[in-house]
């Protein structure tokens, strides 16, 4: 009943906003909406965070109720959802060449895929908060990140909050998670500075970049000096996207050589694919 208040609120703001504003960006309506009263604010920020909880959300009857928690970052069940298993593989053929992964996502996608023995997030060794995955009697266990592929957040994650990194996307659910509202003039908060460090060593270890679903807009103006300040020795982009703006990246890095190329489609194709990429050699 919480979460259904919370979405009239939500709803109702984004129709009233539409009445006066039929063709303007969504980017455009979440600044307005931060700029609202408290309650429109939180409503607007939980249905954003929310959204990306409910697709591994796990739910069950136990002692005579139906209970839910969001999937743990090592639980097999998470394999049941859509595109983690793709994604794990999609990965770990990039494995020899990863130096790093930078996003400005804030789903669980590449923690669900590599598992804690997958990542880090700049820190080998790091204890998240939480409880641990099924079955009951692995939840005290303490998760530990021991991966070596770093994972800076640029924007935050719906698995952090001020107090600290979790082991799950709990934060999605009550709307408190640590995040860059998707709004035009993205700020970082000072809370990231941290990540966005990790994010400036990760460009400077690698040459080659691969981009995936990000835009390069032009107000997103912190984000590209930073990438254009600590990116200097990157050789080569490529960027995957069906309508790719190569001119938009030529301007962050004016001397490297830009490729585009089609998303993977299909098993057969992606064997191919991945023989391209690897081809171009160099640390991604």
């Amino acid at each position: 009943m919480r979460e259904e208040r919370k979405l009239k609120v939500a709803c109702r703001a984004k129709e009233l906003w539409d009445r006066g504003h039929p063709e303007s960006p969504t980017e455009q309506f979440v600044a307005h909406a931060l700029a609202e009263s408290p309650e429109t604010r939180t409503a607007v920020l939980w249905y954003i965070v929310r959204r990306l909880s409910q697709p591994y959300i796990w739910e069950e009857w136990h002692a005579g109720r139906l209970r839910r928690h969001v999937l743990m970052i090592d639980e097999n069940r998470k394999y049941q959802r859509a595109g983690v298993s793709r994604a794990r593989e999609f990965l770990l053929q990039l494995d020899p060449q990863l130096s790093g992964i930078l996003t400005t996502n804030y789903d669980l996608r590449v923690e669900y895929a590599l598992g804690s023995k997958g990542f880090n997030y700049g820190r080998a060794g790091e204890e998240l908060k939480g409880r641990g995955p099924y079955p009951v009697s692995q939840w005290l266990n303490p998760v530990v990140l021991r991966g070596a592929v770093s994972l800076a957040k640029m924007h935050g994650s719906i698995s952090w909050d001020l107090e600290g990194r979790y082991t799950d996307g709990r934060r999605g659910l009550s709307g408190n998670a640590l995040i860059v509202a998707p709004a035009p003039e993205k700020t970082p908060p000072a809370s990231l500075a941290l990540d966005w460090e990790l994010a400036g060593r990760i460009l400077r270890n690698s040459t080659h970049l691969l981009v995936f679903g990000f835009a390069f807009n032009p107000y997103d103006e912190a984000l590209l000096t930073h990438l254009k300040e600590y990116g200097c020795d990157i050789e080569r982009v490529t960027v995957i996207d069906k309508n790719p703006n190569p001119g938009r990246v030529q301007r962050v890095w004016p001397g490297a050589d830009i490729e585009a190329l089609l998303p993977p489609c299909g098993d057969e194709r992606l064997s191919g694919w991945f023989s391209r990429i690897r081809s171009m050699g160099k640390t991604i």
